[in-house]
């Protein structure tokens, strides 16, 4: 095979990949060996080494102990709606986070003061190392992890008040939309900036995704009269869903 300027590990890994995507190599199948690849391509142990690094890096093959590196199974990717805040009452976190009609799920969460780091109180419009509340959510679709936010409120605008805690007292788990207006505080705008970068292994532990899997961050801010009242950060596997936005026109 006659390869161009391009590295000969990343056409081998070109052309393996077109055989997984066309069905040549179906999911469960083995990878061709080292060994193969290196006599069908005409390439080195080590080209041969590399390309199968680049396919299991996007997380189309993996490895099992002592068997060798098979085809994953690729999963037809789901979408996740958003469409801003929702003002609606009682709009519960998976609500606000998928915003689809009949969406449904579960979340798991929980709370504890820190101080803000730098990047955060910038994005809050605070001061590094003032306190905050940070809320680490697991959401959940028929029981699999589908979506990590790590969310921020300043204790300077939440600290002893009824809605201090997001998911306790009298609006716990209502949303920021409500339980900011509990405190006279109407939320009326939010922004979200979307990027992606590889998983961190815990992330990836709780998505249940494979190391060096991308995953999309939402980086979130609610903001009220101007003043930023939340911020947060969604991740999402990006091997399994796609974000939609519905934004009303104005």
């Amino acid at each position: 095979m006659t390869f161009g300027e391009q590295p000969a590990y990343l056409r081998v890994a070109s052309d393996l990949r077109r055989k997984i995507v066309n069905g040549a190599l179906p999911p469960h199948t083995r990878l061709p060996s080292q060994a193969r690849i290196r006599e069908e391509y005409g390439v080195s142990d080590t080209v041969a080494l590399e390309a199968r690094k680049v396919l299991m890096a996007e997380g189309l093959v993996e490895g099992r102990s002592g068997s060798g590196t098979y085809v994953r199974e690729r999963p037809v990717p789901r979408r996740i709606a958003r469409s801003g805040y929702r003002s609606a009452s009682g709009a519960n976190p998976f609500r606000q986070e998928q915003a689809a009609d009949g969406a449904r799920g579960t979340w798991e969460s929980s709370s504890e003061q820190v101080e803000a780091s730098a990047a955060i109180a910038a994005r809050l419009d605070i001061t590094a190392g003032d306190r905050v509340m940070r809320t680490r959510y697991v959401f959940r679709d028929a029981g699999e992890a589908m979506m990590l936010s790590t969310s921020w409120e300043p204790l300077a605008i939440t600290g002893r008040t009824p809605v201090m805690l997001p998911e306790e007292g009298p609006l716990g788990g209502c949303g920021v939309v409500e339980r900011m207006g509990a405190i006279d505080l109407v939320v009326d705008n939010v922004a979200e900036e979307v990027g992606a970068r590889p998983g961190l292994a815990e992330e990836l532990l709780a998505l249940g995704g494979v190391p060096g899997h991308v995953v999309m961050v939402i980086q979130r801010t609610y903001y009220a009269s101007g003043r930023a009242v939340e911020t947060a950060d969604v991740i999402v596997p990006a091997d399994r869903y796609r974000i939609a936005y519905h934004l009303p026109v104005r």
